[in-house]
């Protein structure tokens, strides 16, 4: 039987006792600097990418941040069907094409050539992927694969959870 516990918090506090809305700019912030490492880390390893300084590498990351936001979405449903001929490698081409894009925006970070642009979008995506990996999430839900320890025991004071069982297939309880 699977069990499900949802912590829930108001909008002031979080389970940890900081404000919610501080901690998730903070994660931003922690993530764009991790991106501007894997871009710094990129320009080192490969050239063809070069990045003036530190904050065109922080602006670069964030321009990507964004491109991937807004643009990566609406081209990956538009090349759908090249992308599942490929087998999903259209994605590198896409990715390059983000990376080229933000070059061409902030004028302290080149990438020169199509190739380089594949490679580093690899290598940026790897390193983020790497560097993220070290960060810990908080999460708002947890999956305990058995039921609590007392489930008669009412709720304290303290306690603000909602426990769901898995009753069947699709119920809930």
């Amino acid at each position: 039987m699977r069990h499900i516990r949802i912590k829930t918090f108001d909008n002031q506090q979080s389970p940890h006792g900081s404000n919610f809305g501080n901690q998730m700019i903070g994660r931003l912030l922690i993530k764009w600097l991790c991106l501007t490492g894997a871009v710094l880390f990129a320009a080192y390893v490969i050239d063809g990418i070069y990045v003036k300084d530190f904050f065109s590498a922080f602006f670069a990351a964030a321009v990507l941040g964004i491109l991937n936001m807004s643009f990566r979405p609406l081209l990956l449903i538009m090349t759908l069907p090249i992308n599942i001929m490929s087998l999903g490698l259209f994605t590198f081409i896409i990715n390059a094409f983000m990376l080229k894009m933000a070059s061409e925006l902030i004028s302290g970070f080149t990438v020169t050539g199509f190739w380089t642009a594949i490679f580093g979008s690899l290598l940026i995506s790897l390193a983020n992927w790497m560097l993220t990996a070290l960060i810990q999430e908080h999460r708002m839900y947890e999956h305990t694969p058995s039921r609590p320890q007392d489930p008669q025991q009412p709720p304290g004071p303290d306690d603000d959870t909602i426990d769901l069982n898995q009753k069947g297939d699709d119920k809930w309880e």
